[in-house]
């Protein structure tokens, strides 16, 4: 039997790493908008998506970057998604030209009610869930449904247990 709980299956990613990733993300975007291959703006799901939105928005040279706050977390226990603010609605119309970034899809549930929203807009994640890849126009990895991601915004240095014990 297994005695370790759900995140301690863990994927660490360092600041370096998200940064690399979400450049990575960034280059993938690159000319894929419906604006002579550019995008109008960029929307960060908070708080996640506000690291890798800020690095997307360097690298494409989009001056235009908004917020919308959807809280679909208590503490590591998923509940139901729910809008706390939105970004400005004559600036989104319905979604085309914007780009929708956050750092994870996990089931999916936060990018289906912001693409109930903003439905022609593009949905891109650095890393995506199998529950929530749907949900997703453009990922950078790919991890198993079962891993709890650590971001470098929710960590501090501390000792760690190796994973089989201290034999």
């Amino acid at each position: 039997m297994n005695d370790r709980l759900p995140h301690e299956k863990g994927f660490h990613v360092s600041w370096d790493q998200i940064h690399r990733d979400a450049r990575a993300l960034a280059w993938r975007l690159d000319g894929r908008g419906p604006d002579n291959g550019g995008w109008r703006a960029i929307v960060a799901i908070t708080r996640g998506g506000m690291a890798p939105a800020m690095i997307v928005a360097r690298e494409l040279d989009i001056r235009t970057v908004d917020t919308i706050s959807v809280k679909s977390y208590d503490h590591q226990s998923q509940s139901e998604a729910k809008v706390l603010k939105s970004p400005d609605a004559e600036m989104m119309g319905d979604g085309t030209g914007i780009l929708v970034i956050d750092d994870l899809v996990d089931s999916g549930r936060t990018l289906e009610l912001v693409r109930e929203l903003y439905p022609n807009a593009h949905f891109a994640t650095v890393y995506a869930k199998p529950k929530g890849e749907p949900q997703v126009d453009t990922f950078i990895t790919g991890v198993s449904q079962d891993t709890w991601i650590f971001f470098p915004w929710d960590m501090a240095l501390q000792y760690v247990e190796p994973y089989r014990g201290t034999d």
